[in-house]
């Protein structure tokens, strides 16, 4: 499977409750072949996603931070070779956020970027969404049991790439890719607070 992803990617929107975050922390616990591939740490680096202060203190209480930098610990135990969890305490715009997201350790300065990334999206002087982000909600909100990967049934070149169950009013349910979604089917599978919100150019 080819990966595609960008660098640093807010992947849920609005604050996750702690069985969403637990959910969120494998988002791709799913995919085919898992951690056979090549640089499966790709789909990971750079996620991030925001948490409610509750959240924040138990992931500091369960186990000894692998390190603390101000405003910042790391997870001990590692999603790869390199990859751990990042937590974050941030101002922004005068009240404190917490975050959380994977910051590939054996990149000099990634934490430092995570966070840069992090306020400047989160300081946009308009609440928008990317196309991008649009879709990362919606992979992280689907229950399991409507999402999955393409399978033999596709063609080989779509094989390994993420799918969504739609539903298609009288004719049912179907897959689709979830990069194919219309802008109907966007609409319909986000939440109605997030339907309307203006469209965003990525950074």
């Amino acid at each position: 499977m080819t990966l595609s992803v960008p660098p640093i990617r807010k992947v849920y929107q609005g604050v996750a409750d702690r069985r969403q975050m637990f959910r969120m922390f494998d988002r791709h616990a799913q995919r085919p072949n898992r951690w056979q591939g090549d640089d499966d740490g790709a789909l990971y680096r750079g996620e991030w996603f925001e948490i409610g202060r509750a959240e924040h203190e138990h992931m500091f209480e369960i186990l000894p931070p692998l390190w603390m930098r101000g405003d910042m610990f790391a997870l001990r135990e590692f999603l790869t070779s390199s990859i751990t969890s990042v937590f974050l305490e941030l101002p922004i715009d005068g009240r404190i956020r917490h975050f959380h997201g994977y910051c590939d350790l054996a990149e000099k300065g990634s934490p430092e970027e995570l966070r840069a990334a992090i306020v400047a999206r989160e300081s946009w002087p308009v609440r928008a969404m990317t196309q991008e982000e649009r879709l990362e909600h919606i992979w992280s909100a689907t229950h399991d049991d409507d999402r999955g990967y393409a399978g033999e049934r596709w063609p080989r070149c779509l094989q390994g790439k993420r799918t969504v169950l739609c539903h298609e009013g009288r004719r049912g349910t179907a897959l689709k890719l979830l990069e194919h979604l219309t802008e109907a089917e966007i609409s319909a599978k986000l939440p109605v607070h997030l339907r309307y919100l203006p469209d965003a150019l990525a950074a």
